[in-house]
């Protein structure tokens, strides 16, 4: 029947125009306006790919497939009085040119992106570097010969001084892909005759044979080119597969980061050998930091890691000194043992044989380290069975000085968190903690928080005493209308000690009916200035009602979810109306950690393409969120009770909205995408009484075909038979009988949410007479892009609702064709829509956006 489209109040908020991204210059003196374009054409993720050890690739541009990408950069200076100037377009590059990894140099006077241009010629659609002069915003490609492309399977490049940059290039050797044999020239083996133990979860696109090993060294492999902006060009090191390259703060040296043979066809390339080595910038050779072997057979339990040195790093407060961490416990969560894990330090090239010097020992797993100077650093570690977290003080370059618990708490504890320090750039490039000096002398950090309150996010932001642990509160956001967080630290241009009196921050501010917008506030008067002024995106329904509600489970546990009633609805004259609840399960290890309020009730309601919040244009009310905690206390696992708290959960919410008389009862639809389409299914299986019928989007149904855990189910099948039993949806197939409609992405690559789930599930309820329907959308991955797919989802989804929530009629096209805009879409091309981003999408965007 072709790709339909949604009724025109929904498809003209998902065709409103996107809003830029921001990215500040090193200086803080100018924004860059980085144009996104509108949802893709199908034809976009029509094109062929390669699928290899984990990654899914564009053979024709040698970069990931399905990138998003920008249309255009605008530069804006940052005003003295806080205001923007007016926008400078940069110029030069190819009309229709694809951009993406758009980087600042260090001293901010040029911005380093890539172009490419998609025409039939295979050669032109490969991606070149390109300059811009940021003062004049006139582009240039940054190589002189036009047959030197960038490889982008893994790293890009990277500025090393103001002007040069490292590149990841397509060998200039290169020949044609290899040529797939005809005939196979034997079987395809597996062997296990060592008896390890091997316990993997469901990867996807996985090497499959040798042949596409050679497809994936194809791809993959790059020349690193040292590039200067005069022209200079300078080969480094040999063509090899690159992860990531990494500059010292002084530029003298490159920590480079490869993987190589032998390869494996059951673990994505990320447990491919890795070897770590370190270059001077000029091409020598120092040495060989690890060479790390295959990592087939890390254990499922969570916190378990890989062997060997993991996490190497350059500290951001020396000029070249490197720090790593080593497990002690084999890298299995299961082993007991002090210390688990240990950090060590060392110079770039040690002198007369100095061996590495160990920072700190923890007996929970490693989660990172700030720096600041050499007196001061923070470590954090985590474990993820008991949720704790802690904070250590270390004086690193002090001996005399131990090390001191600074927090110890529960990550589950919202309430508690103080706040993660804020981080100034130093004139090295790299970001350390902000030291801040009040009048008094004394020197403090500032603390970054989310203020986690049972009546809402109330994000803050705190002058801490390390040594004393005082605080004093320098900043808060509106309590009554608006949700404000403070965003990046603007006053970082010198090194050093940063004044109180000099501070500037960047801040952004919203309400429930407010769009996003940001500003500048300066101390001591704390004065604010706006800095943008961003249309509303769906100005429709601006005047929505949005209120954060709470209500208790029968077992005492507090419940929260956030309330949305389309525009000008009196209850009093309106009645109660059909409701879509939409969700999605978490695991806790306490019921007072699960019943605290995470959100806040002032955020503006952001609607993506595939929202729920779309359907108050048609007449619902919407119950976003509800928590549905799934609760495990001490020893306890929280799956062994799932079935019992969703629908425990799924019951207080459904009371909830009735008892508001805002939700007619026998309107109710339960919906959700992922982990939410397991929790629908669930719920259509185990509470027929609550809903009407189900929406369920990219899930899992059959806990065996995960048999070595999920989500954060650590347990094999084998472990817990009875709760991946219990648990399956697919098991009480026969026990659903409210009408349930499965969509799926054709290609999902998402590790346990085969395509294959959402085919087998609906043979089951088919098999047993369930009113059922299935859409799988072609060439879409977990999460939709294509224009056609996401309008063809939202229709999809509206028939349904109509026909099953707010008819209540079993009659399969109840809906006609004018009420559902039942138009089809040439899946050729489209008109300009919102983008939305899918998860393998994000790592497009910039490494740091502000």
């Amino acid at each position: 029947m072709g790709y339909r489209l949604p009724p025109k109040e929904i498809q003209d908020i998902v065709d409103a125009p996107p809003l830029p991204v921001l990215s500040f210059s090193p200086n803080k003196d100018k924004i860059l306006f980085l144009k996104r374009r509108a949802l893709p054409p199908l034809s976009d993720l029509a094109k062929p790919e390669e699928k290899l050890a984990g990654l899914r690739i564009d053979g024709n541009s040698n970069t990931r497939s399905r990138m998003s990408f920008y249309t255009g950069i605008g530069i804006h200076k940052l005003l003295d009085d806080g205001t923007l100037g007016p926008e400078k377009e940069v110029h030069g590059y190819p009309v229709g040119a694809r951009i993406n990894f758009v980087t600042w140099s260090q001293d901010g006077r040029h911005i380093s992106f890539s172009v490419r241009v998609d025409e039939e010629d295979s050669k032109s659609g490969k991606l070149r570097v390109w300059i811009a002069d940021v003062e004049s915003g006139e582009a240039r490609p940054l190589f002189k010969s036009p047959e030197i492309y960038l490889n982008a399977i893994f790293d890009s490049f990277v500025w090393v001084n103001d002007c040069t940059l490292l590149v990841c290039t397509i060998p200039a050797t290169r020949g044609a892909p290899p040529h797939k044999p005809s005939v196979p020239s034997g079987p395809k083996i597996q062997s296990n005759e060592s008896k390890n133990v091997v316990q993997v979860r469901t990867f996807q696109d996985l090497l499959k044979d040798e042949y596409d090993a050679e497809l994936f060294d194809y791809y993959a492999t790059s020349q690193l080119v040292l590039a200067s902006l005069d022209g200079t060009v300078k080969p480094i090191g040999p063509p090899a597969i690159y992860t990531s390259v990494d500059p010292s703060p002084d530029d003298k040296y490159i920590m480079l980061s490869s993987i190589h043979r032998p390869y494996s066809y059951i673990v994505p390339c990320g447990r491919f050998p890795k070897k770590v080595e370190l270059w001077t910038v000029d091409g020598k050779f120092i040495r060989e930091l690890c060479d790390l072997p295959l990592a087939e057979d890390i254990p499922i339990t969570m916190s378990s890691v890989r062997k060997g040195k993991r996490s190497i790093n350059w500290r951001a407060d020396k000029p070249s000194t490197l720090y790593w961490v080593e497990t002690q416990d084999g890298g299995d969560a299961k082993v007991e043992v002090s210390p688990r894990d240990i950090v060590y330090m060392e110079n770039a090239e040690p002198i007369n044989g100095e061996h590495p010097e160990i920072l700190h020992k923890l007996d929970l797993r490693y989660a990172g380290t700030s720096w600041c100077d050499e007196s001061l650093a923070l470590v954090y570690e985590s474990w993820f069975k008991t949720r704790k977290i802690r904070t250590w003080v270390l004086s690193p370059d002090k001996k005399d000085v131990s090390p001191r618990i600074l927090f110890d708490r529960s990550s589950e504890d919202v309430y508690s968190d103080p706040g993660s320090p804020m981080f100034r750039r130093t004139a090295m490039g790299t970001y350390v903690i902000a030291k801040i000096k009040k009048e008094d002398g004394n020197t403090y950090v500032l603390l970054n928080g989310m203020g986690a309150t049972p009546e809402g996010n109330v994000p803050f932001l705190d002058l801490f005493d390390i040594n004393t642990g005082s605080k004093e509160r320098i900043w808060e956001s509106d309590r009554e209308k608006y949700y404000e967080t403070v965003v990046a630290l603007m006053s970082d241009k010198t090194d050093g000690e940063l004044s109180l009196d000099q501070l500037k921050i960047l801040t952004s501010k919203e309400s429930k009916t407010e769009n996003t917008q940001y500003y500048l506030q300066t101390w001591p008067e704390k004065n604010q200035v706006k800095i943008t002024n961003f249309p509303h995106p769906y100005p429709q329904l601006a005047s929505l009602y949005k209120e954060m509600i709470r209500y208790q489970r029968k077992d005492g546990v507090q419940l929260t979810a956030n309330l949305y009633l389309p525009p000008g609805y009196d209850p009093s004259k309106d009645g109660p109306l059909p409701c879509l609840v939409w969700s999605y399960p978490g695991e806790f290890k306490s019921k007072d950690a699960a019943g605290q309020v995470r959100g806040s009730p002032n955020e503006f309601p952001g609607i993506g393409a595939t929202s729920p919040l779309l359907w108050l244009a048609r007449g619902f009310a919407i119950l976003s969120g509800p928590t549905i905690p799934i609760i495990g206390e001490g020893d306890e696992e929280a799956n062994d009770r799932y079935v019992e708290q969703l629908v425990a959960s799924a019951e207080a919410a459904v009371e909830e909205v009735v008892k508001r008389g805002v939700a007619h009862p026998d309107k109710i639809a339960v919906g959700g995408h992922s982990y939410g389409a397991f929790m629908t299914a669930n719920l259509l299986a185990h509470a027929p009484h609550l809903f009407s019928c189900g929406i369920a989007r990219s899930g899992a149904y059959n806990r065996t075909l995960t048999p070595f855990g999920f989500q954060n189910e650590d347990r094999t099948l084998w472990e817990a038979t009875s709760t991946y039993v219990e648990m399956s949806p697919f098991m009480s197939a026969n026990k659903i009988k409210k009408p349930i409609l499965l969509i799926h992405g054709e290609q999902d690559n998402n590790s346990g949410t085969l395509t294959m789930q959402s085919d087998r599930f609906f043979n089951a309820l088919k098999g047993h007479g369930a009113l059922s329907r299935l859409v799988i959308l072609p060439f879409e991955s977990h999460g939709y892009s294509a224009r056609e797919s996401i309008m063809h989802v939202l229709w999809e989804t509206d028939r349904w609702l109509q026909n099953y929530c707010v008819n209540g009629t079993s009659k399969v096209d109840s809906v006609s064709e004018a009420d559902s805009e039942n138009k089809t879409l040439s899946a050729s091309g489209g008109s300009a829509a919102r983008e939305g981003l899918n998860p393998e999408e994000l790592s497009s965007l910039p490494r740091s956006l502000l």
